[in-house]
């Protein structure tokens, strides 16, 4: 039974599983530990996460590295110009032994889906996640059909070659709770990469906690507390974010909503049962830029989103404990 705000030892417990897995996925990709949090955090958050970065800096790895950790069934897709949405959510075929449809599920029906370059296949394509981003559910023949539980959706992209590629509309991308990037690791880690003995070798990633765990976690994430301070802090970075004179369109209330349920996630990770001002500002970055819109002006200027809101959170003051 989880008790609303969860126990010191509820916490303490999250915090076990979270360290399991990000010390399961470290095997992996080493040198990136907040980003691992991050994104265990966009699991634990019930989330979806957006990895964009590079070719070679470990966006695949940190996917499937992550979905080998919590167990479940993982499924990977390479998004490609001639996919097609029912190759994702699954088609109904015609049995002529019992001369009735017969659902064939896609590969989008797993605990964690690897959309990997997301931004290659076509809008039509793109959009067969909306649904089930959303919903949890895929319709198929006027039927809605649950994925299970919990549902994770991993996608990747290169930000950098944009030929032959589509860039993902506002409302995909108001789906992901996060979008992080992992950039090159530092020269040491690089040189124990190069010489073999880097922990990087990619070896055989096995699962360390079970889906019940991480779904029990999730419960706890959902109940801890958030302080009427914190809840007006986060307001006021989104306020700030609408009234900046370099953005076209600041963050929305779901936004708002998305930081709070990534600051409990992040909170969780850390072994409180309440959330800091730390978790907000930790989870920021990862949460809020993709939600906003820059102006003209700001794009022919160069600036970017994580400039602004760094700009933002810098202005506005953060609670200070009575």
């Amino acid at each position: 039974m989880i008790s609303n705000p969860p126990s010191p030892a509820d916490a303490v417990a999250a915090r076990a599983v979270a360290d399991a897995v990000i010390g399961n996925v470290e095997t992996v990709l080493q040198g990136k530990t907040d980003e691992i949090r991050l994104a265990l955090s966009c699991l634990l958050a019930g989330g979806h996460l957006l990895i964009q970065d590079v070719p070679g800096t470990g966006k695949t790895s940190l996917a499937k590295a992550l979905a080998a950790s919590v167990g479940g069934v993982a499924h990977r897709i390479q998004f490609t110009p001639d996919l097609l949405p029912g190759d994702i959510t699954g088609t109904s075929v015609w049995d002529r032994r019992s001369s009735e449809f017969e659902f064939r599920p896609g590969p989008v029906f797993a605990n964690v889906v690897v959309a990997d370059e997301i931004n290659r296949a076509s809008p039509k394509t793109q959009s067969a996640l909306l649904e089930v981003m959303e919903e949890g559910q895929v319709t198929v023949d006027g039927r809605g059909r649950p994925v299970p539980v919990p549902f994770l959706v991993v996608a990747t992209q290169n930000p950098i070659d944009l030929e032959g590629t589509y860039r993902l509309p506002e409302a995909q991308m108001d789906r992901f709770l996060m979008r992080i990037s992992l950039g090159f690791p530092d020269l040491a880690v690089e040189e124990e990469i190069l010489t073999g003995r880097s922990r990087s070798a990619l070896p055989e990633v096995r699962p360390v906690v079970s889906l019940e765990q991480v779904i029990w976690v999730q419960r706890i994430v959902s109940v801890i507390h958030v302080a009427p301070e914190i809840a007006r802090y986060v307001a006021l970075v989104a306020a700030a974010t609408r009234r900046h004179e370099a953005l076209r369109l600041g963050v929305s209330t779901r936004g708002s909503l998305a930081l709070v349920r990534a600051a409990q996630a992040h909170a969780a990770c850390a072994g409180r049962h309440y959330v800091v001002p730390d978790d907000v500002q930790a989870t920021a970055a990862a949460v809020l830029t993709h939600r906003l819109v820059l102006t003209a002006q700001a794009e022919v200027r160069g600036r970017d989103g994580d400039a602004i809101l760094a700009e933002v959170l810098e202005a506005v003051a953060v609670p200070v404990p009575a």
